[in-house]
């Protein structure tokens, strides 16, 4: 079944970010059907830009100022965006440029097109994308993810998309040098989703250095799986918590990586239920800004905390959240 995304097209050329399978491809498709549309995994098109980068200029040749191009999986070939600047300054060309890693466009010292496009991102699905069709238990179990919904054996489509994070995102992008190291790290990383990131406990856990953990864990972050939640600090006379706290985009993702499957525990349900609260309020204001920045705000014993801290302006608003039948 179709569902409709609440993102909505740029008039301007724009990158568009999100984690493997979210969305992005069928998207760009179904918003610009007339686009001259270039996918970078199709490996002779990726190998012949890779020998001559100037063959990509032939092939938008005939792009015009009212006709867009459409470049999926953008990060495979950075050095791409210096034709996607020409065509923009010499055609007008409007470019939708997609990627699921943001990390080897910033590490490479990418010509990110100097704020002639926008950044756009795409989520997991929404409660309001999936109408009736949605269920909490259902998303807190298998998660949102529109690759993993439309599975008809969503169980083993979360163990495979977690195989594939590894095998297409990590090895085949060449993101670490030591693989199950970062295999050995990920299940300890998600077992952290909802709580104040330690490094020190990850490094203890996983066995693995600090320094490559810091660095894990920005991997995480740039290939859109995962992100940090900062503290707020009120510089009232309370011991308050500094650390930001860590959460992992879907669900269904934490249990995969966690390797649980099954029904979901009265143990895991609270972190879950937080997370996919956190997801939701990332994402809704990614699509259409409601707040200017977040946080979380908690006292260093934990008693008294606040879930999550909206900014808007000059005004805060407060949310707990409550994953119980009584409140």
């Amino acid at each position: 079944m179709k569902y409709k995304r609440i993102i909505t097209p740029p008039k301007q050329s724009f990158f568009l970010f999100g984690a493997r399978g979210t969305g992005k491809s069928t998207w760009l498709k179904e918003a610009f059907p007339h686009a001259i549309y270039i996918d970078l995994l199709e490996e002779g098109r990726y190998q012949r830009y890779l020998a001559d980068p100037e063959q990509f200029a032939l092939d938008i040749g005939i792009a015009t100022q009212d006709r867009w191009v459409v470049v999926d999986e953008i990060q495979r070939l950075p050095n791409l965006l210096n034709e996607v600047h020409r065509a923009i300054e010499n055609l007008g060309c409007r470019f939708a440029l997609s990627g699921s890693s943001a990390r080897k466009l910033k590490s490479e010292k990418t010509n990110l097109l100097a704020g002639r496009a926008i950044n756009k991102e795409m989520h997991p699905f929404l409660p309001y994308e999936l109408g009736e069709d949605f269920s909490i238990n259902t998303a807190l179990r298998y998660g949102t993810i529109p690759i993993i919904w439309a599975s008809h054996d969503r169980e083993a489509t979360l163990e495979a998309y977690a195989q594939m994070y590894l095998k297409e995102e990590i090895q085949a992008e060449a993101l670490v040098r030591n693989l199950p190291s970062f295999a050995r790290f990920l299940p300890i990383a998600a077992l952290m989703h909802g709580q104040v990131l330690s490094i020190a406990s990850l490094a203890r856990d996983s066995g693995v250095h600090r320094n490559t953990i810091s660095n894990y864990i920005e991997i995480l972050e740039d290939t859109l799986v995962a992100f940090r939640l900062k503290a707020f600090e009120t510089k009232l006379r309370v011991k308050e918590r500094k650390n930001p706290k860590f959460y992992i985009i879907d669900p269904g993702l934490v249990r995969a990586l966690k390797r649980y499957s099954g029904k979901v525990t009265r143990e895991e349900k609270g972190a879950l239920f937080e997370g996919w609260v956190a997801n939701l309020l990332r994402a809704y204001n990614s699509y259409n800004k409601f707040y200017d920045d977040w946080y979380y705000w908690s006292t260093t014993d934990t008693k008294i905390e606040v879930d999550f801290l909206l900014r808007s302006k000059n005004s805060y608003v407060a949310i707990e959240v409550k994953s119980s039948d009584r409140i």
